[in-house]
């Protein structure tokens, strides 16, 4: 049962770091902000292999900073 749940929250997580990709690409900012967030996007796809949890709250914490507008600094 419990390989279920992770297979759910495996699905979950694909499903959200293809719509933060989406997001991050249909940003209006400067090319150093987008780089940025793709360099968290990365981080957050290589945490997913080794603590899944993590990586989820990690995508939530940064999909909701683009929400609400909160966006990292530029090279």
């Amino acid at each position: 049962m419990e390989r279920d749940s992770q297979l759910e929250l495996y699905e979950a997580v694909a499903a959200r770091l293809k719509e933060a990709h989406a997001t991050v690409r249909a940003l209006q900012v400067p090319e150093g902000v987008r780089k940025a967030l793709s360099r968290k996007l990365l981080v957050i796809t290589a945490a997913a292999k080794h603590d899944l949890p993590d990586a989820a709250r990690r995508l939530e914490r940064l999909m909701q900073d683009l929400d609400e507008g909160r966006f990292p600094e530029g090279d």
